[in-house]
């Protein structure tokens, strides 16, 4: 049995990742690790966390198309997901989750058009600056990353209701009916 591809997307403080290891959990999915080329943080372990790669190993994997899908965002970095990881989880008929922003998800759609694409969203933009204020004080984020985020929430949202890549919007306002609303999403593209 085919795997399934499941792409969770939204503006920044509005529970991916917690929602992503909540559905590893309850799906017994495969969760893409990213590559970046960003500078790797104190807190951070490589192949964890993300992949850390250099500029010139980026370029050479997109040169050899070994990534689903990449872009660069917040300050001139790479990020993407490679392929074989993810290939082999669907391979062996798991479900396998990308964690990944719009443009991702538009050339993974392109490429995988059986995609379950997710776009997340806070029950209020009050919710979601509370939640980027949180993430302050646990991270090493400064008030104005912060403030930059939260701008670009707005302009996100409406691209991503806009942009055709997304067949499910679900409002994050508990996280635990928002994973059952995930995993009756799942189940129903696996029974179709």
């Amino acid at each position: 049995m085919a795997g399934i591809l499941l792409i969770i997307s939204g503006p920044s403080g509005v529970g991916k990742s917690t929602l992503c290891k909540r559905l590893v959990e309850r799906l017994d999915a495969f969760l893409s690790i990213s590559a970046t080329t960003r500078p790797r943080r104190e807190n951070e372990m490589d192949g964890k966390d993300y992949h850390f790669l250099t500029v010139e190993q980026f370029e050479r994997g997109l040169e050899e198309n070994r990534f689903l899908e990449y872009a660069t965002v917040y300050g001139g970095q790479y990020y993407g997901t490679p392929a074989e990881p993810v290939l082999t989880a669907l391979d062996a008929g798991r479900v396998a989750i990308l964690e990944i922003e719009i443009e991702g998800t538009l050339q993974v759609v392109r490429r995988c058009p059986d995609a379950v694409s997710i776009y997340l969203l806070a029950p209020t933009l009050a919710d979601q600056q509370d939640r980027l204020a949180g993430r302050q004080k646990t991270s090493a984020e400064t008030a104005d990353a912060i403030k930059e985020r939260l701008s670009k929430a707005d302009g996100e949202i409406r691209y991503a209701t806009e942009c055709g890549a997304y067949r499910h919007f679900v409002v994050n306002a508990d996280i635990g009916e928002t994973v059952d609303q995930i995993v009756q999403i799942v189940e129903e593209k696996r029974n179709a």
